[in-house]
């Protein structure tokens, strides 16, 4: 056998093989996405949920998790605050046109809501309240939806008989509880109906 059949007769100079590994992701991508493969195995799984399964389901090491956070608890607790923050919601809200119909902007409102909703309720019958974000950080959610949600009436405040503010109010408990499964005996309303709920009520006119 030649020198040149074999292996190692032309290596593959070290820079290059340096360049063909991925580069590792900065602290705080490595930080996002252990939290992005966490939120869905802890809808399934709970707090029973096992660092291995995160690991594998991230695509990284075991260890990797606990360079990141101290412990699993850590991480549960920020994937749980990441899965309730608001701010997908908020942005999907503030993207609604105004120039379309009151009913189109509320329903599709009502859709963002709703979907992020039945997620956010589906985590917290796995993991339960004790960690969620205090009343105050929630609050302050609350508080955000309903200031993004109050300029989709605007345009429409001589057709209403309250101010946006409050109809914003109304729109939000009306998701929150038309949402919930428990609360609806496990048939949620769907967006035209809270819509509908909303704008017009249950009275024939």
């Amino acid at each position: 056998m030649s020198e040149r059949s074999l292996n190692y007769a032309h290596p593959v100079p070290i820079e290059t093989v340096r360049r063909r590994r991925a580069a590792p992701l900065a602290p705080d991508d490595r930080r996002a996405a252990l939290i992005e493969a966490t939120i869905p195995l802890l809808r399934t799984h709970g707090l029973a949920v096992t660092t291995r399964q995160i690991a594998e389901a991230a695509g990284v090491a075991e260890g990797t998790i606990f360079r990141v956070f101290p412990d699993k608890a850590s991480l549960v607790r920020a994937a749980v605050e990441a899965a309730l923050d608001p701010s997908d919601d908020e942005q999907r809200l503030l993207a609604i046109g105004l120039d379309t119909p009151l009913e189109e902007r509320i329903e599709a409102a009502v859709r963002i809501g709703h979907e992020r909703l039945s997620g956010v309720f589906e985590l917290i019958a796995k993991v339960g309240f004790d960690h969620t974000p205090p009343p105050r950080t929630t609050r302050l959610h609350h508080v955000r939806i309903i200031a993004a949600s109050q300029r989709l009436f605007e345009p429409d405040r001589d057709r209403l008989r309250v101010d946006p503010a409050e109809a914003a109010r109304l729109l939000n408990a009306l998701i929150i509880a038309g949402s919930h499964p428990r609360i609806m005996d496990g048939r949620p309303l769907t967006p035209g109906a809270i819509t509908s709920l909303l704008l017009d009520g249950v009275r024939r006119c």
